[in-house]
């Protein structure tokens, strides 16, 4: 039997990149994956078909994770055609581009650059774990596992406000883990290094990327399937014991 089959997966933003990734790994062990996207309908049902072509059952459903009407109306149509949920990955953010010659300067921010990766990074996890956790709590079990980044514990270059909104969701699913265990819900993160090719990381300089992979102990990049594993990971029976978690995933860049 595979690992998730007859589970409902919820991964958010996978229409393409990271995400399309985790929801192709999932479909591929048996789950039923939502596949959630905010903009490009044609990137998201080209990742319904992976994951159809792969065993699991999926279908796309528009909606803004940063929108509380829009989550709740996506929560709605989860339980109306399944009833359940099992596994929530919170892989949306607020985009963002990992160049070091564009980035923004501390003097040069305002707040509302960092309100918007708040936004992006938390605002929208809030809005989804409190749509999905009744359900979950309904079963007694489930597992959300955010997404994060290696550079809160190691900020090789300060991309300020995006590192900030991302140790946010750290403290947030900390909190949320010590709350929801007794309902036998566990809360983790993964923390991926810079992941190559993604849309967030196309404009990285090769010399930024030589520059990694010469400090990490498996001397290369990341690529969106290496994530994939990591993450069915503390989603499943394997990880039963494991919550409040963050696991590095950036092939040793932080030992911790």
């Amino acid at each position: 039997m595979k690992k998730f089959e007859n589970k409902t997966v919820l991964v958010t933003g996978s229409s393409r990149g990271i995400g399309a990734a985790i929801a192709r790994g999932f479909a591929a062990e048996g789950a039923t994956v939502i596949v959630n996207y905010v903009q490009n309908q044609g990137a998201a049902e080209e990742t319904v078909a992976s994951c159809i072509e792969r065993g699991g059952e999926a279908w796309a459903i528009q909606a803004d994770v940063t929108s509380e009407s829009d989550v709740i109306r996506m929560m709605e149509e989860i339980e109306l055609e399944v009833g359940n949920i099992d596994v929530v990955v919170n892989n949306a953010f607020k985009p963002y581009v990992f160049n070091p010659d564009t980035r923004k300067m501390f003097s040069q921010l305002t707040w509302g650059d960092y309100q918007d990766q708040i936004d992006g990074a938390v605002k929208s996890t809030y809005y989804v774990c409190q749509q999905a956790i009744p359900l979950m709590k309904k079963q007694t079990k489930g597992s959300i596992v955010n997404m994060v980044t290696n550079l809160v514990e190691r900020p090789l270059i300060p991309y300020h406000d995006y590192t900030t909104a991302k140790s946010a969701l750290i403290g947030f699913s900390r909190n949320l883990a010590v709350e929801l265990g007794a309902f036998g819900i566990r809360v983790n993160c993964i923390a991926p290094g810079l992941v190559y090719p993604t849309d967030a990381s196309r404009q990285t300089r090769e010399e930024i990327k030589e520059m990694i992979i010469a400090q990490t102990p498996l001397r290369r990049i990341a690529q969106p399937e290496d994530i994939v594993g990591p993450v069915l990971f503390l989603s499943s029976e394997w990880s039963q014991f494991v919550t409040g978690q963050t696991l590095y995933v950036d092939g040793g860049l932080v030992m911790s």
